[in-house]
C-alpha cells in the first residue's frame, strides 16, 4: 500500500511542477503542445520499444485485458443508449460521449501509473494496442458517416493504425520479441535515453494542460458531460471488478492492474477527434478534464481496498 501511495504521489508532484511551469509562463505559451508532441511522437514510442522487445508475448493478451475490453464495451452502450433513445442526441455528439465515458488515456496517463504504481509499463501496452487497433478506427468511421463526409475507405480505415508512432513502436518491439533476437545494448541505449523521458515528460505537459480550464460550467451539454464522467470513473472500473472477479476469476495484481486501466480518465484523443470532426468539442474537453481529475480518487480507492 504504501508502495502505490507513493507512485500516486510522484505522478502529482510532477504533474504539479508542470502546473506550476504554465501558470509562471515559464516555458511559453505553445509548451504544453511541444511537450505533449514530443512525447507522442519521440518519447513514448522509444519506450514501448524497449519494454516490448524485452516483454514475453505470452503478456499481451492477459485476464486484466480481457476484463479492460469488456468493461470498455458495456459502458460505451450504456452512454450511447442513454443519448440515443433516452436524450435523442445525433450520432456525432453519442460518439463523443461513448469516447468520454470509455477511451482511456493509456499514454499520457497510463504509462506513468502503469510505471509508478503498477511496477509494470508492459501492462498498460495491451490497452493502448486494443485502443489504436480497434476503438479509434470504428469510433472514426461512426464520426465520418456522421459528419456527412461520405463512408471512409478500407485503405484509410487500414492506414489509421500506420500513422500512428505508438502503434509503429509497439508492432516493432513485439517482432523483436517475437523473433527471439536480442538487441545489442548498443542499439537499445539510444532508445532507453529517450524513452526515460516518456513518463516524467507526459506528466509535465498534463499539468500544463490545467491552468484555465473551467469544466463546471451549464450549458445543453452537461447531462452528457456527468453521465459521461460517472460511466468513466465510477461505473467502468467497478465493472472491471466485477468481471474481473466474479467472471475471470482475478485477484491480487492481475485484478488490480485491470481496474486501475479501467479507471484511467477520458483520453485526449477524444478531444482531438472532436476538434477534428467539429462535434461536441466542449463537451469532450470537459469530460476529459473532470474525469483526469476525479480518476485519481477512483484510483487511490482501488489500491486502498485491493492492495
Amino acid at each position: 500500500m504504501g508502495a502505490v501511495l507513493s507512485g500516486f504521489a510522484a505522478i502529482w508532484v510532477i504533474a504539479t511542477a508542470g502546473y506550476l511551469l504554465a501558470r509562471g509562463r515559464v516555458l511559453g505559451e505553445a509548451a504544453p503542445e511541444v511537450l505533449g508532441r514530443l512525447v507522442f511522437f519521440v518519447a513514448t514510442p522509444a519506450l514501448l520499444f524497449v519494454t516490448l522487445s524485452r516483454t514475453s508475448l505470452d503478456r499481451i493478451i492477459t485476464g486484466a485485458l480481457l476484463v479492460f475490453v469488456t468493461g470498455t464495451v458495456v459502458v460505451a452502450l450504456i452512454h450511447t443508449l442513454v443519448a440515443r433513445l433516452v436524450w435523442k442526441r445525433s450520432a456525432g455528439r453519442t460518439t463523443i460521449g461513448a469516447m468520454g465515458a470509455s477511451y482511456v488515456n493509456a499514454a499520457n496517463l497510463g504509462l506513468p501509473i502503469a510505471a509508478y504504481v503498477l511496477g509494470d509499463v508492459s501492462l498498460v501496452v495491451p490497452v493502448l494496442l486494443f485502443q489504436v487497433l480497434l476503438a479509434a478506427p470504428f469510433a472514426l468511421t461512426v464520426l465520418d458517416l456522421a459528419s456527412g463526409q461520405g463512408r471512409p475507405s478500407l485503405r484509410s480505415l487500414a492506414l489509421l493504425p500506420a500513422r500512428n508512432p505508438i502503434m509503429i513502436a509497439s508492432v516493432a518491439g513485439i517482432l523483436v520479441a517475437a523473433s527471439g533476437w536480442e538487441p545489442p545494448a548498443l542499439l537499445l541505449e539510444p532508445f532507453e535515453l529517450v524513452g526515460a523521458a516518456a513518463v516524467p515528460a507526459a506528466l509535465l505537459a498534463f499539468g500544463m494542460s490545467l491552468p484555465g480550464a473551467r469544466p463546471l460550467q451549464p450549458g445543453p451539454e452537461a447531462p452528457d458531460r456527468y453521465l459521461a464522467v460517472a460511466l468513466k470513473v465510477i461505473v467502468q472500473p467497478a465493472l472491471a471488478y466485477l468481471i474481473g472477479r466474479f467472471l475471470f476469476g482475478l485477484d491480487g495484481a492481475a485484478l488490480f492492474a485491470a481496474v486501475v486501466t479501467s479507471a484511467l480518465p477520458a483520453a485526449q484523443n477524444v478531444f482531438v477527434f472532436a476538434l477534428r470532426y467539429r462535434e461536441s468539442e466542449t463537451l469532450a474537453r470537459d469530460v476529459v478534464m473532470l474525469s483526469t481529475l476525479a480518476s485519481a480518487l477512483t484510483m487511490i480507492v482501488a489500491a486502498v481496498f485491493l492492495t
